[in-house]
């Protein structure tokens, strides 16, 4: 699995620069005042993000896992997975005491391995951010991906990458059949549920 954020992240070539680098003129990088101030900050963000993101992984079947965006291309397996392994990798980069061989295992054949792999990867990441880094460290800047951020802004990225493949992976299960839960309000059939008409 590849190392970081990538371009592939939006289902570009694979070959892409990392994301971040001003030559691929993406937006998934938060700007330094769209960042966290306090730890406390980035927990709650966190835990209320990877809960909406369990919410789409539990949705998820063996079958659609091999939903491909193109043929030939990424697969929903594959973005799962993606974004189950960068929890860790990404931390780990920025130096907290996480263990990132996750990214670099072959994508599961199975739903609920990348669950239980993600659960474990939630717990990891949370406890590495809250134990090794003070309020006071998210001032402070590391190298990320030939880059310089400040450590706020790499949970700030964090976070805007989960959300960013969160909502390709909405989009690939529909494709495959399966029903969407809603994350950031009610899905067509919860809207339904409610004896309402879908929103816009």
């Amino acid at each position: 699995m590849e190392s970081g954020p990538s371009a592939e992240c939006c289902g570009e070539s694979q070959a892409a620069p990392a994301v971040g680098r001003a030559e691929t003129g993406m937006a998934i990088l938060p700007t330094e005042a769209a960042v966290y101030t306090t730890i406390d900050q980035f927990r709650r963000d966190f835990r209320e993000t990877t809960e909406g993101t369990l919410k789409v992984l539990r949705a998820l079947t063996d079958e659609s896992l091999s939903q491909a965006v193109v043929p030939g291309g990424r697969t929903l397996g594959r973005i799962a997975w993606h974004l189950v392994g960068t929890l860790t990798e990404m931390p780990a980069h920025a130096g907290l005491p996480v263990d990132p061989s996750v990214a670099e295992a072959p994508v599961p054949t199975r739903a609920d391995e990348v669950v239980s792999t993600y659960q474990r990867a939630v717990v990891a990441c949370e406890q590495a951010v809250v134990h090794a880094w003070s309020d006071a460290d998210l001032l402070g800047e590391i190298g990320m991906y030939g880059e310089t951020w400040s450590r706020a802004r790499v949970l700030a990225v964090l976070m805007a990458h989960e959300v960013h493949h969160r909502g390709q992976m909405t989009v690939l299960m529909r494709q495959a059949g399966l029903r969407v839960p809603g994350v950031m309000g009610p899905a067509e059939e919860e809207w339904a549920a409610m004896g309402m008409p879908v929103q816009p």
